[in-house]
């Protein structure tokens, strides 16, 4: 079969490709930015590629169109697939027809966290001999690839609650039929397309009616937002995990940087994790994951000890250089949750040593103010903090900013944004880029020239 698919880029339908080349279908797609890791995933994959919507690129006629949901109408391969009657069909429904519905899925889902606990999962189900098929919303180190299909029972999936495309407004989730759910935390995202916290747990609350009865929900101690959805219908089993309360999965730090701790399991010491993830975001991923894969068959004590050989996603506090001393971070934060989260553990890790934070607030969310008055306290673990701010922002990000715990200096251009951060970097410093976009080559760009300074 022929499938062509628009908005292949995205993390999400490159991983729908990748699975579709790997059922033996004749793939292609297109997209209006092509940028890695996911370009360099597709083209290695054989997959052919088209910058722009084209018309052309729909002739010869394909079997299917897999429409990504930043599609919109006015689109001109939408209006063409739409007046010539080809059929098509949106990646989660594709993924579910195809390949899911015969499979044991495991799917993490919630507000932070989706990337890593999923990429955890998948490779605590490999050291434990599953080798499970996966579907991940970004490039797993230890996989080197964001999706693969194999002959195996069990299919871990990132479960994203934004919708499948402009003609199914359902969250992806929904159309994934989970047997085991990890469910790491809820809060307000994606004001594009949710207008409140409530028409983010109605989509949970479905999700949580189509589970089995003898499958498993994994969810953190005292997540108020997800209480109110577990209590209003819910007939599956639930377990919980946490830091510091006592729960069916919980864990006792044993350092400020969260690379050690020890697991329990109903309050029975199970053994002690050595891993070079850092913070206690990170050490709550690993519980649910732990939990999840032990619902399938992998111990506990296999689980802690392949935490040791897990290596973290590509943009998840990748470090992409030392240049003159200085540390540079690529991260995919863009939520305050999770930028306050990822400060705090750089800081428990790097110490007194300065940390200076870069902010593109790319998401539809930022650009609206959803965050205007989160975003500044979010910073408090950084030293000095840089912001982009982007020309269609609805709010004043200058003036947000203002009782920052930190210094921020904001920026219209990336150029001017690159020269404030060199005039303040130092040797010793930790620079952490956090942005949910290719941010305009900022990382390269920042990085020759921090090379060219004499410092």
């Amino acid at each position: 079969m022929r499938i062509h698919i628009l908005g292949i880029c995205g993390t999400f339908m490159a991983g729908i490709a990748v699975l579709a080349k790997q059922l033996g279908h004749d793939v292609s797609g297109s997209d209006q930015h092509v940028y890695p890791p996911m370009s360099d995933q597709l083209i290695a994959q054989g997959i052919q590629l088209t910058s722009g919507f084209d018309i052309a690129q729909l002739t010869p006629m394909p079997d299917l169109v897999i429409v990504g949901n930043a599609m919109k109408r006015g689109n001109p391969c939408v209006e063409w697939l739409l007046n010539h009657q080809i059929a098509y069909t949106s990646g989660p429904e594709w993924l579910y027809d195809t390949i899911l519905k015969d499979k044991w899925v495991l799917a993490v889902a919630g507000t932070h966290g989706k990337t890593t606990t999923s990429s955890l999962l998948a490779h605590l189900l490999e050291q434990g001999g599953l080798n499970p098929s996966f579907l991940i919303g970004g490039v797993p180190e230890n996989f080197g690839v964001s999706a693969r299909l194999t002959d195996s029972a069990f299919f871990v999936i990132e479960a994203d609650e934004y919708d499948c495309a402009f003609f199914d407004k359902r969250s992806k989730f929904l159309h994934y039929r989970p047997r085991t759910a990890i469910l790491n935390n809820l809060e307000f995202d994606h004001a594009d397309i949710f207008d409140s916290l409530s028409d983010i747990q109605k989509q949970f609350h479905y999700l949580i009616r189509a589970m089995p009865s003898e499958g498993l929900l994994i969810c953190p101690v005292n997540d108020s937002a997800l209480e109110e959805v577990l209590n209003k219908d819910c007939f599956t089993p639930i377990q919980h995990f946490s830091i510091d309360q006592t729960a069916d999965w919980q864990a006792i730090e044993l350092s400020t940087d969260g690379c050690q701790f020890t697991l329990l399991q109903n309050q029975q010491a199970i053994g002690t994790a050595h891993w070079d993830l850092m913070g206690r975001h990170n050490i709550t991923n690993a519980l649910a994951a732990i939990a999840a894969a032990y619902h399938v068959g992998v111990p506990p004590t296999l689980a802690l000890n392949a935490l040791k050989t897990f290596k973290n996603v590509k943009r998840r506090m990748e470090i992409i250089g030392v240049i003159n001393a200085i540390t540079l971070y690529d991260d995919f934060a863009h939520h305050p949750t999770a930028i306050k989260t990822t400060l705090e553990g750089l800081r428990a890790k790097v110490g007194s040593a300065r940390i200076l934070a870069i902010l593109e607030c790319a998401s539809n969310t930022m650009r609206m103010g959803i965050h205007e008055h989160t975003l500044a306290a979010s910073l408090a673990a950084a030293d000095q903090a840089f912001v982009l701010t982007p020309l269609s922002a609805h709010w004043d990000f200058r003036a947000s900013f203002q009782q920052s715990p930190v210094p921020v200096k904001c920026a219209d251009s990336i150029e001017t944004l690159i020269q404030l951060v060199a005039q303040n970097a130092k040797a010793g410093d930790h620079i952490v880029i956090m942005s949910n976009s290719s941010f305009g080559g900022f990382h390269q760009k920042l990085s020759q020239t921090l090379t060219a300074l004499d410092r």
